[in-house]
Formats: structure tokens, C-alpha cells, sequence
């Protein structure tokens, strides 16, 4: 291949990807900079006037003991959602890997949920909770004549939001778990009995580990939407209450910049949301060299 030939496919190459880097630049790059640019500056009602305060802002959040609530909140519904969605994926996606009957509309009804916008899963969600007329309290009332406060009592409510985000994700993990164990050879499942192994010793010896590269991908791809799709769930369902306890960074983030008009501080908030996302991404990254088994 001579040099002009050389030159004509790096533009041929250049002109294919140009309309995706001329969409990122203008909907992710640019957006990015700018946010990182208005984070530096105290915005005053619809930006008609800002003032540089420099790290001012990121002071504030750190220093708030408002903030450090909602820190801990993330922290809480980020760290259960993900345990709590990706060990019930694994279980019922082992379950609808079985000789079942009538296992076609069992995954069908596994995936259902992940199906549904996340706002309508937060209205069946409300719905379901509804202190007054809520299907869940009728039920425990003539039951167990009981009426617990669902969205009025700051633990249950954050249980009531990380059960609907679990609910609308375990879908989403019974699909590539079912795809994983139906890819994994049955001659070493098949080996392992014959070597005497329990169920129980086949599934945590053989079978978990030659999941692990999807339950990496899953727990990335898991806590990256417990950061952001958790908003639908908590605008919905509590709106951050009672008392913030079920306020998270992205709906604090929503409150400061679109209710309260603190641009520079909403910025601020989503550069420390974007740097946690990418920092814990790179330690799932960092530790799965040593847990994640690929086949050869």
C-alpha cells in the first residue's frame, strides 16, 4: 500500500467516525467542561449574573452536615441496591435455567419489570405504599392488623425505595445471568458431579466463578444506575423525605439547580457525583483482576 492509498483510508476511517465525535463533543464533551467551568462560580437567579468563588462550592458541600446526610444516603441505597439486585438476579436466573414447567413464562415474567419506564414502576410503587389506600397496608391491615408508615418513617422509606429499584433491575441481571449459565459447558458441570460435588460445591466452585466476568460487568453497570435511575424512584415515591432521608446526590443535584436556582452548587455536586462514579468503576476494575476468572 503506497502512501496516497495509506492517506485516503485514514480519511475514509476519519469521515465515518466524525458525525459520532461531532455528537459527543456537542452532548457530552462541551456539557462536561461547562459544568466543570460553572461549578467555579456562584450563579445568581437564571444566570443572570455569577461570580468565580473557585473551590468555594465544593467547600460548602463538604462542610455541610446536609450534605454529609446525603452522601451517607447514596452510600446506603447505592451499596444495598446493588448486593440486594444482583444476588436475587443470580438465584432466580439459576432457577429459570432449570427443566421447569411452564419456565418460558417464568422469564418472561422476571423480565417484565426491567420493561416498564422507571416512572411507571415508581407510580405502581407509590401506589402499592400508599399509607391510606395502598394495596400493601389493606393487605396487613385485615391480616395482621397492622398499618405501617411507609413513606413517613425515614427507614421504611428508604426501604420502599430500594425494593422498586431492585424490583425494576433484577430483570435486567436475570438476563445476562440465564445468557452466562446457559454458555458454560455442561461436561464441567457434568465432571464435577461425577467427582463427587455437591450442588452446593458445583455451583460456588464451578459455576460462580465462571460467572465472574459477567457479575463484574453487572455490578458496574448496577452501581452506575443506582446513581443516576434511583432520581425517577425518590421524585415519585418521596420526593427526599421524610427529612431527606431518602434524598440521594442526583435528586439533591435536581433540588439545588431546577427548585432552589444554585446553579454553581448543583454543578459542583454532579463533578463530585461524576468523579465517585468513575472512581469506585475503576476500583471494580482494579480488584476483579484478582476475583474475575476468564476462560482460555
Amino acid at each position: 500500500m503506497n502512501k496516497h492509498s495509506l492517506y485516503r483510508s485514514k480519511i475514509t476511517a476519519l469521515l465515518f467516525i466524525l458525525p459520532t465525535l461531532i455528537i459527543l463533543t456537542l452532548f457530552l464533551y462541551y456539557p462536561t467542561i461547562e459544568t466543570f467551568k460553572m461549578s467555579m462560580y456562584r450563579v445568581a437567579f437564571l444566570g443572570l449574573s455569577k461570580q468565580f468563588v473557585g473551590l468555594e462550592n465544593y467547600r460548602d458541600i463538604f462542610l455541610s452536615a446536609e450534605y454529609r446526610k446525603i452522601f451517607v444516603n447514596t452510600g446506603i441505597f447505592v451499596l444495598i441496591s446493588v448486593v440486594v439486585s444482583i444476588v436475587i438476579g443470580l438465584f432466580l436466573a439459576v432457577l429459570a435455567n432449570q427443566k421447569l414447567k411452564g419456565k418460558s413464562l417464568f422469564r418472561i415474567l422476571l423480565i417484565w419489570p426491567y420493561s416498564l419506564p422507571p416512572a411507571v414502576a415508581g407510580v405502581i410503587f407509590l401506589f402499592l405504599f400508599n399509607e391510606q389506600s395502598g394495596m400493601v397496608n389493606y393487605l396487613l391491615k385485615h391480616l395482621l392488623d397492622i398499618s405501617p408508615p411507609w413513606l413517613s418513617k425515614s427507614t421504611l422509606a428508604m426501604g420502599v425505595v430500594i425494593t422498586a429499584f431492585v424490583w425494576k433491575m433484577i430483570g435486567y441481571n436475570v438476563v445476562f445471568y440465564l445468557a452466562a449459565l446457559q454458555n458454560i459447558p455442561k461436561e464441567i458441570i457434568e465432571a464435577a458431579k461425577v467427582e463427587g460435588a455437591s450442588i452446593l460445591q458445583t455451583f460456588f466452585k464451578v459455576t460462580l466463578p465462571m460467572l465472574s466476568p459477567i457479575t463484574l460487568f453487572l455490578i458496574v453497570t448496577n452501581t452506575i444506575a443506582a446513581f443516576f435511575e434511583s432520581f425517577t424512584f425518590i421524585d415519585l415515591i418521596t420526593k427526599g423525605g421524610p427529612s431527606d432521608s431518602t434524598t440521594v446526590i442526583i435528586y439533591s443535584i435536581y433540588r439545588d439547580g431546577f427548585e432552589y436556582f444554585k446553579t454553581g452548587l448543583a454543578a459542583a455536586e454532579s463533578v463530585i457525583l461524576f468523579t465517585c462514579v468513575v472512581v469506585l468503576t475503576l476500583i471494580q476494575m482494579k480488584v476483579s483482576k484478582r476475583m474475575v476468572h476468564y476462560e482460555r
